[in-house]
């Protein structure tokens, strides 16, 4: 174990932190959230994405397509770096019911973040919503 990273730095995350950014939609201190080498799995891809420029723009997407977002539970694992937080809101008229699997690195920022959702036709909605935003997500991704 290297002992770099103790002593969390100023903008750490914690599973309250990320519910709050998102909760706000503030998507810039979502941003300050993320590793740089975060993995996030989509729900409805099947390749995780790696980075944090590709994961802010595609959490960006799920603000615009999700409406009536909210938390309903928050799962920790006391004094580790697992959380779940489950989550519902609502996707082109279809009820969808989630969850945000989160791991925090040894900073305090999300290293890997891990969506799953129910039932299989929201998911299918949400599909095709985020499908919609991909050519914004790729081109926000690469700096454009």
């Amino acid at each position: 174990m290297s002992s770099h990273g103790h002593g969390f730095p100023g903008a750490t995350a914690s599973p309250h932190a990320f519910r709050t950014a998102v909760e706000q939609r503030d998507t810039q201190a979502l941003e300050a959230l993320l590793a740089e080498n975060v993995v996030f799995t989509s729900p409805v891809a099947f390749k995780p994405y790696e980075g944090k420029a590709i994961t802010a723009a595609i959490l960006r997407a799920v603000i615009r397509v999700f409406e009536d977002f909210r938390y309903v539970r928050e799962i920790a694992d006391p004094g580790g770096r697992d959380h779940a937080l489950v989550f519902t809101a609502t996707v082109n008229g279809k009820q969808i019911q989630g969850c945000d699997f989160l791991h925090l690195d040894g900073e305090g920022r999300i290293d890997d973040f891990t969506v799953m959702v129910r039932p299989l036709s929201a998911a299918h909605a949400l599909a095709e919503a985020m499908g919609a935003q991909f050519d914004r997500i790729a081109a926000e991704a690469a700096g454009a």
